[in-house]
């Protein structure tokens, strides 16, 4: 394995012509940007001249009059259609899709044909034939591929828009005072715009036209609604990008002989990554793609020597997609790398848990209170038991995936860039599984600490018998392990997670394990230094805000956690392209690792188990941690 990182040389050190090319990663051009944004104004105005009266015989009818759309009911109706398309559009032509300077080629010589047509309006000809031909000339611009697809988005298209739709229809419904007949309650208004979405007459009425105005405006929402959805639901799909089978089997044999760089590189196997290799096949970024995000997660994987042409592919890929690239977790060699080959900045996000096997010991004053609680838990009468994947039976491999997704704890599975995503599949053997028993009436071992092997106690009770806790462990080369998977069942003592982290650490030798990763504790090195005498103001400050944020994040008491094992620290990094990419960065990161979820979960009544759930990745159980 070759361990050397690419130093500056004319061969390796400096940008290739590619790469130059790719530079900070795929920045959106100026004209795409400002025609996105003419396009949002555009639909803005348009929704307001359908929506309301005032504004449409007001002086700011002026420039309204020129887009689209106009005062009778057919125009209200024509405007607010073309205003919400256009809104629609704005963002793709933002990012240089494709596919939305199609749709707004076509919208616009549409509109301008219904300006003529509804109101012999020349001047709205010029305006959206202005607005058409820096489309034409900068069409070049215009060609990011489509993002990943599947046909639940229209399930939320029809959500999103109809929400949206009501709200718009309430305020079309609320607009007109003047001609309105009688006081209709908010409910006779909900049914009217229900009603008038799906063509149909309600119970509010007004004089004059208005009527019609509002029955056209509501009809026209209903059928965007409609053919959007439909639209969605009908396209050829496209899923999002995932690992194939040959993808997974190239990534193991890169991992064969090179795993042991990084303690992540076994979490590059989750099948909900795409991949993404260099020229010579020597290495690979595996990456998922979240709200237009393309996010790499720890360093490439394979030979150093290689990774330069994987982050080219990456890069280019981000570009031909107009995704904003980024990496998270990776290490201090990786981000020097990623930041030399792209122009990307990094900063230290936190720091990874790393206890080497040889030094530790539960003896010394330092470890008392992980000894002490140790010691407790095993007079209580349980034991642990660590084994390798392939070493466990298939029933009682089963039984602890069960346990796994009910003890969960939460709707969503939570982990990205540290969780491997599944428990005991056959491919992945090498996992470690450690285990904590409850053994009522069981005489305890004079070590009572670890038992190595197989073995199941038939006399159940409760659902998953005696089992208690389990954490997973995924390889880290041949002589290490990483942290996978912290679960145990609500109603076990507290401590679980101290029991078995210590006993994996003492059973590691028997596996040839030197050296095992724990959690990762985000802003370590600020708490740290913080609650350290002459630390100055600001560093104190950071450091408050820290501990006030870890009442909802397990920031702080990660990171002690985490100490109680007395382990060294490991920087980790984020990679980014600029500073104003960090907001929507860290609400990416978020959505992957599953602590906010923008998708419509079904009761966890109705989901069908699976052989292989996807459990989170380092998760320790708040009452461990407060009982600790």
């Amino acid at each position: 394995m070759s361990g050397k990182v690419p130093q500056r040389s004319p061969q390796v050190g400096h940008l290739s012509s590619r790469a130059r090319n790719v530079l900070r990663g795929p920045r959106p051009e100026v004209v795409p940007v400002l025609l996105g944004r003419a396009c949002a104004l555009v639909g803005l105005l348009d929704v307001a001249a359908g929506v309301f009266p005032r504004f449409r015989h007001s002086r700011m009818h002026a420039i309204a009059e020129v887009l689209p759309g106009a005062t009778g009911p057919f125009a209200a109706a024509l405007s607010l259609s073309a205003g919400v398309l256009l809104l629609l559009l704005a963002h793709g032509l933002k990012r240089c899709k494709r596919r939305a300077w199609r749709a707004a080629v076509v919208l616009l010589p549409a509109g301008a044909v219904a300006q003529f047509t509804y109101r012999h309006s020349v001047i709205g000809v010029l305006i959206s034939l202005a607005l058409l031909a820096p489309l034409l000339r900068h069409r070049d611009q215009f060609a990011a591929l489509p993002d990943p697809r599947s046909r639940w988005r229209a399930l939320a298209n029809f959500v999103l828009m109809g929400a949206g739709s009501l709200a718009l229809g309430l305020v079309i419904v609320s607009a007109h005072p003047k001609t309105l007949i009688g006081d209709p309650s908010l409910a006779d208004r909900i049914t009217h715009v229900l009603y008038g979405l799906f063509g149909f007459e309600g119970p509010v009425d007004y004089q004059g036209t208005t009527s019609w105005t509002v029955a056209f405006s509501l009809g026209a929402l209903g059928l965007l609604t409609a053919v959007t959805t439909i639209y969605l639901a009908f396209r050829p799909e496209h899923p999002a990008a995932a690992l194939t089978e040959d993808d997974e089997a190239r990534l193991r044999a890169l991992l064969v002989r090179h795993g042991g760089r990084d303690s992540l590189g076994h979490f590059a196997l989750r099948r909900d990554k795409a991949v993404v290799f260099s020229p010579s096949g020597k290495a690979a970024v595996t990456y998922r793609v979240v709200s237009g995000v393309m996010l790499a997660s720890g360093d490439p994987i394979g030979d150093v020597e290689a990774w330069p042409g994987a982050i080219e592919r990456f890069m280019d890929e981000a570009k031909a997609h107009s995704w904003t690239p980024a990496v998270m977790g990776c290490s201090e060699t990786g981000a020097e790398v990623w930041t030399r080959e792209t122009g990307l900045d990094a900063l230290e996000l936190g720091d990874e848990a790393v206890v080497d096997v040889p030094d530790f010991s539960l003896t010394g004053r330092a470890m008392r209170n992980v000894r002490q609680m140790v010691k407790r838990i095993e007079r209580a009468g349980y034991e642990t038991r660590v084994r390798r994947v392939r070493d466990i039976g298939e029933t009682e491999l089963e039984r602890i995936r069960q346990a796994a997704e009910d003890w969960r704890g939460t709707d969503t599975e939570r982990g990205f860039s540290m969780a491997l995503g599944r428990v005991g599949d056959p491919s992945d053997g090498d996992c470690l599984i450690a285990t904590a028993h409850r053994i009522e009436g069981a005489a305890r071992s004079a070590s009572g600490r670890a038992a190595v092997g197989d073995g199941w106690d038939d006399d159940e009770p409760g659902p998953y018998g005696d089992l208690k806790a389990i954490l997973h462990f995924v390889p880290w080369g041949t002589d290490g392990v990483s942290l996978d998977l912290m679960r145990r069942d609500r109603a076990a003592d507290p401590g679980m997670n101290e029991l078995l982290i210590v006993a994996a650490l003492q059973a590691a030798p028997k596996f040839d394990i030197a050296r095992v990763s724990l959690n990762f504790a985000m802003f370590r090195s600020a708490l740290a230094r913080g609650e350290k005498i002459g630390a100055g103001p600001v560093l104190r400050a950071w450091r408050g805000l820290l501990v006030f944020l870890s009442r909802w994040f397990q920031i702080e008491s990660l990171y002690k956690f985490n100490a109680k094992f007395q382990p060294r620290w490991e920087p980790r990094f984020v990679v980014y392209r600029a500073s104003a990419d960090l907001p929507r960065l860290g609400f990416a990161a978020m959505q992957a690792e599953g602590f906010v979820n923008m998708a419509l979960p079904l009761p966890r009544f109705l989901r069908r188990r699976t052989s292989a759930p996807r459990p989170c990745a380092h998760r320790v159980a708040e009452r461990d941690i407060q009982a600790a």
